[in-house]
């Protein structure tokens, strides 16, 4: 832990405080402990920012006015506290790609390289450290991005670039428990947290990321105080488990399937209900190398969080091959729909639809377009929720031949709408409670790509990188978009054009 603030002179990150020319003042003493009830109840306290997405429904929803839409433009800093993490590896740039953590006038942080950061924030117009805490990451080797932090009791929570998890007192920072959780596969490929953990009921959920990697996703419980590895659930499964019929190859695909889970997902405090969405299937980009379904790939599942059993799922693009991974946030919300109110589930997915699907077995209720240009598929079959193509008795599915690029399209290029960055990929959601709109920020455009056979290294599994045939692509149209979407008919209600990509998240304020 660093108790002098020295930094490295290669780079720095500022954290700013934004607010209105009216300062908001917080008012309350030092925060109590962050337990059980005041997570489940987070939505109650808009001063604070407990959890990642605001609450466990992940609907960065907050109830504060004082910031509207007639005095946003007057928004101005009034601080700012200068972090590290910012050295450069040599390939991708550090990433610090998360919102902080408040709670009652104390802010907590992260930096690319998992330092974490504590600082007073409770005067209006300037900020201090309280304490700065240094796991020592290794930057050779691993990668620099934080997607946020945990807070639980005393302590917070982070998942590390070198695939440790710790905890850290919340008073004094020093770190109470450090355990290596992610690793590296039979075939040398590093398994990888790229996203902020999430602690419910006692428990630390942290997930593999580096499903493009060749690894398998999955999601992990850690013991809250100790750290000790409760279960773990993969989102491909071995042979022989629910869903390993849909990999039918004969060269162990499985074993890099894919799958990673890059996006904290939602908790469903009464159901003990842990939501989430994964990644594509890997290869990414053949098929032919994995034909089925490739459950539980593209898609949104359901685990029970004391047993890690899987209570259901609903897969979005079976057999992907347009990068259209489902990571992205799943909102929980209820919705009356047809006189009814029911508890959903619902998504702006890669795949250019908005999806909503019930809560307590994943049934599929209603999925509507939200992006400009959309061609892989004619539409979602209105009573299944798969593509209307789709064919439960193809191993490798067709769908828009004109947009599906397979082996046998070595020579030619094919054009796909939406681009494989989405729609909205990882970009957080938002949901109103009380105008029922759902709000996503993303990316717009199509690619094209020809098709290129991946070649198997044998029977064990993994791939052969060098007899691997080179897939050319290009993208077109890219621009950036904010969707709101009616929750109940899932009609675009407006649009919002930018000239550029959209990657930050959206959060929606009851002021307007």
């Amino acid at each position: 832990m660093q108790r002098e603030f020295r930094y490295r002179t290669t780079g720095i990150l500022s954290i700013a405080a934004i607010v209105t020319a009216s300062a908001i003042t917080v008012s309350g003493q030092y925060s109590l402990t962050v337990n059980k009830e005041r997570l489940e109840n987070a939505r109650n306290e808009p001063q604070n920012w407990l959890l990642m997405n605001g609450d466990y429904g992940a609907n960065r929803y907050s109830r504060l006015t004082q910031i509207n839409r007639d005095n946003v433009g007057n928004l101005r800093m009034v601080w700012a506290l200068a972090i590290g993490g910012m050295q450069d590896t040599g390939r991708n740039g550090p990433e610090a790609e998360l919102n902080p953590l408040v709670d009652n006038g104390y802010m907590y942080t992260s930096d690319g390289w998992g330092t974490v950061y504590k600082i007073d924030a409770r005067a209006p117009d300037h900020a201090k450290f309280v304490w700065i805490a240094d796991p020592g990451v290794d930057h050779e080797g691993n990668t620099s991005r934080s997607r946020g932090i945990a807070l639980w009791e005393d302590k917070v929570i982070s998942n590390l670039p070198d695939g440790r998890v710790i905890a850290i007192d919340r008073d004094d920072g020093e770190i109470i428990w450090d355990v290596e959780v992610a690793g590296v596969t039979e075939f040398g490929r590093r398994e990888r947290f790229l996203t902020a953990p999430l602690v419910a009921d006692g428990k630390v959920l942290v997930q593999n990321g580096a499903g493009d990697g060749g690894t398998r996703g999955w999601v992990a419980a850690l013991d809250v105080e100790t750290g000790e590895e409760l279960w773990r659930w993969y989102t491909v499964p071995e042979p022989g488990q629910p869903g390993s019929e849909t990999w039918t190859d004969d060269h162990n695909a499985w074993k890099t399937g894919g799958g990673g889970v890059w996006q904290t997902g939602s908790y469903d405090p009464e159901k003990k209900l842990y939501i989430f969405g994964t990644g594509n299937p890997y290869p990414i980009y053949d098929p032919e190398f994995r034909p089925g379904d490739n459950l539980y790939t593209n898609s949104a599942v359901a685990l029970d969080i004391d047993t890690g059993e899987r209570r259901w799922h609903f897969q979005y693009t079976p057999n992907d091959s347009w990068d259209y991974d489902e990571v992205g946030v799943h909102l929980l919300h209820d919705l009356t729909i047809d006189g009814q109110l029911r508890k959903v589930v619902s998504h702006y997915a890669r795949n250019g639809f908005y999806y909503t699907v019930d809560r307590n077995d994943g049934s599929f209720i209603k999925a509507g377009q939200y992006v400009n240009e959309l061609n892989w598929t004619a539409g979602i079959n209105p009573e299944t929720g798969t593509p209307l193509e789709y064919d439960p008795n193809l191993e490798v599915q067709i769908y828009n031949p004109e947009a599906r690029a397979l082996r046998v399209d070595r020579d030619r290029m094919k054009r796909a709408c939406p681009t494989w960055h989405g729609g909205v990929a990882h970009q957080p959601t938002a949901f109103n409670p009380d105008k029922g709109i759902a709000y996503g920020v993303g990316t717009e455009g199509c690619f094209t790509q020809n098709g290129a056979t991946v070649a198997s290294a044998g029977p064990e599994g993994n791939v052969d990188n060098q007899a691997s045939e080179r897939r050319q692509y290009s993208s077109e149209l890219y621009y950036g978009s904010i969707t709101a979407v009616d929750a109940v008919s899932h009609e675009v209600l407006a649009k919002v054009v930018t000239d550029i990509e959209v990657r930050s998240g959206a959060t929606v304020t009851a002021g307007g």
